[in-house]
Formats: C-alpha cells, sequence, structure tokens
C-alpha cells in the first residue's frame, strides 16, 4: 500500500517509477499485480479523439466606450451571448454562418486558430444602456488580447464508445465519419486499453479508483483539471467535463476536423496520471484491448436505439478485420 503523499515525495526527488498504460500490461504479466504494485508509482494514461462536447470560455475586456455584446461572431461563427457583457462561450461543433463555409469552418477551427496565434475577426452587437452606449464592435484578435480564455467541456474522454456499420445500400454520413452501404466497413472511437477512466475503472464499486473532482491531468498541451462528470456519464461507460488554460495549450493537440455532411469537431489530447496505491489498482491498469466490449450499432437504422449487429473488442477493430453475421432478406449472411 501507497499513499498519494508518499508518491509525490518520490516525483520531488526524482525517485518515482512512471510508466506507460501499454507498458504496465507487459509489467504485471511478467511480474505479477503485486509486485508490479511495489514497483511502479505511476501509470500514465491518455487519449485523443474526436470530442464535439468542448469549448472555451472567452472574456474578451472592455472596449471604449463599451459595450454590452449580445450577438457575437468570432470568424462568421457565432458564439453564445448570454452572459456578462464581454463574456462568451464558443462550442466546437458551431457552423459558419456563411451558407458557402457552413461546416467546413466552425467553432472548433476558431478554438484551433487562437491557439495557433492566428488573427480572429470578432464582431459583436448589443443594445445600449447608459453603462454601455456603444451598439457594435469589429476589431481583430489574438489569443494575447483577450484577458482569458478557458476551455470547458462537458463532455471528454469517453470510456468506451460503441462502433458503427451501415445496413443501408447507400453510403451515409455521420458524426462516426462515412459509412460504406450494405455493412461494407465498421469505424470505432476510443483509446482502448490506454484509456484513462478504463484504467481506473473499478467494476465492483462501479466507480474510479484515483479520478475524481481536481484531479490534475494534461489537456491538449497544457494542465488542466477534471472539473466533474461528464454529461451522458454513466459507468462503465463514465465521462469527464474538463478545463483548462487555452492561452498554454499547444496546436499539436487541439486540432480542428469537419466530419463530412456532418459538421465539426475537435480533436483534442487528454492524458491522466493514476497514482498505483495498491494490486488492485495495478491489476485494472493492466487491462488489455481484447478485455474491452465493443458493441457494434447499425447506423443505417435512423432511431435513438439502434439494433446490435455484433459485439467485438478493441483489439479485433485495431485489427482492420471484423467477420458480422447479419440478416438479410430473412437468410443469415457472413460479411
Amino acid at each position: 500500500m501507497k499513499t498519494i503523499k508518499e508518491i509525490n515525495e518520490k516525483i520531488k526527488k526524482g525517485e518515482a517509477v512512471v510508466v506507460t498504460a501499454e507498458e504496465m500490461i507487459k509489467i504485471v504479466e511478467e511480474e505479477g499485480a503485486k509486485k508490479a504494485a511495489d514497483y511502479v508509482d505511476v501509470v500514465t494514461t491518455g487519449t485523443f479523439g474526436a470530442m464535439c462536447s468542448s469549448g472555451v470560455f472567452i472574456n474578451f475586456g472592455h472596449s471604449d466606450p463599451p459595450i454590452k455584446m449580445l450577438n457575437i461572431y468570432l470568424n462568421n461563427v457565432e458564439a453564445y451571448g448570454g452572459l456578462a457583457a464581454v463574456d462568451t462561450y464558443i462550442g466546437a461543433a458551431q457552423p459558419n454562418e456563411d451558407p458557402d463555409i457552413d461546416i467546413e469552418y466552425g467553432g472548433a477551427h476558431v478554438i484551433e486558430d487562437l491557439v495557433r496565434g492566428k488573427e480572429i475577426e470578432l464582431y459583436a452587437e448589443g443594445y445600449t444602456t447608459d453603462c454601455y452606449p456603444r451598439k457594435e464592435v469589429n476589431v481583430k484578435i489574438t489569443l494575447d488580447d483577450v484577458n482569458q480564455a478557458i476551455m470547458v467541456n462537458p463532455r471528454n474522454c469517453y470510456q468506451a464508445y460503441p462502433a458503427a456499420t451501415n445496413s443501408r445500400e447507400e453510403k451515409i454520413y455521420t458524426y462516426m465519419g462515412i459509412l460504406w452501404p450494405e455493412y461494407g466497413n465498421i469505424h470505432f472511437s476510443g483509446a482502448g486499453q490506454l484509456n484513462p477512466l478504463q484504467n481506473d475503472y473499478n467494476p465492483k464499486t462501479k466507480g474510479y479508483n484515483t479520478i475524481g473532482i481536481g484531479t490534475k491531468i494534461f489537456l491538449g498541451g497544457g494542465e488542466g483539471f477534471i472539473i466533474g462528470e461528464g454529461t451522458q456519464h454513466n459507468p462503465p461507460f463514465g465521462t469527464l467535463m474538463v478545463k483548462g488554460d487555452l492561452k498554454k495549450m499547444n496546436p499539436r493537440y487541439v486540432r480542428a476536423a469537419t466530419m463530412p455532411k456532418y459538421g465539426p469537431t475537435l480533436y483534442i489530447g487528454i492524458g491522466v496520471p493514476i497514482p498505483v496505491l495498491n494490486e488492485e489498482i495495478a491489476k485494472r491498469c493492466a487491462i488489455k484491448d481484447e478485455d474491452i466490449e465493443v458493441k457494434i450499432y447499425d447506423y443505417g437504422i435512423p432511431r435513438r436505439e439502434r439494433p446490435v449487429v455484433g459485439i467485438t473488442n478493441y483489439k479485433e477493430l485495431r485489427s482492420g478485420k471484423i467477420c458480422l453475421e447479419v440478416e438479410i432478406d430473412n437468410k443469415k449472411v457472413l460479411k
């Protein structure tokens, strides 16, 4: 048994043993969970994926004369104006107001451009008051010009996510990507054995061994914190709500993308250290891709409850080939 205080002391002295989640698998296989717990102090876990439920709070600072911003646009992408005078929240999935641009450049792209130090056009308008006499403002800004830019993401780091396929006779465009006709491909998401929540999950308590509110994390290349459970959190399909300072992030780990005919999304790098306090935690940190079950849903059925057409795991998914037994015209067919 170890304590977090003891591990922190070893880190300060440069004596802590830190390994990746993949390295931990081999250590537990060769030495067993008990010896691994004695030897290893911290297991590093991480994920990098499309996280649509992300965004940034920005405080612009006041213009002269000042304005109470109501309708706010950054590079023609609408940001939320229902906060205080010069506060806003821009969501990653917000499309462009220009119909010719639409989903090709959205909120996620604004966020990445800010991190890259690029100039962004800010246009805002509002109604006048005695203390805010200005009606509109139109200026170029960079990340250095704003008072604060705080990334706050309501749902990141899904513990596991179902895979997607398509039974229709035509290809379809989804947030899981392009799905080819008649079960022609399967798309999946998630880091599998590297995933922070997978490595920290406790099946007995249906909770998490060490991760919680206040856990310090790697977020987008900078320092971040877990501020609570994410939306749609439902262990063993947990999610995280996280925050971090956008000004300290790195564009290598904050990347905008557009899912064809669906919309903008933001790829974010997240890393979570797991302190190895005991044998149970050591054993869980040796979870493998083949241990993580993944259901395959038919996205060709446009309903909330899509049918499950197969069950697989991350090892099979990463192999690039899966055989599905599906029913077509009342006959069992291998796809």
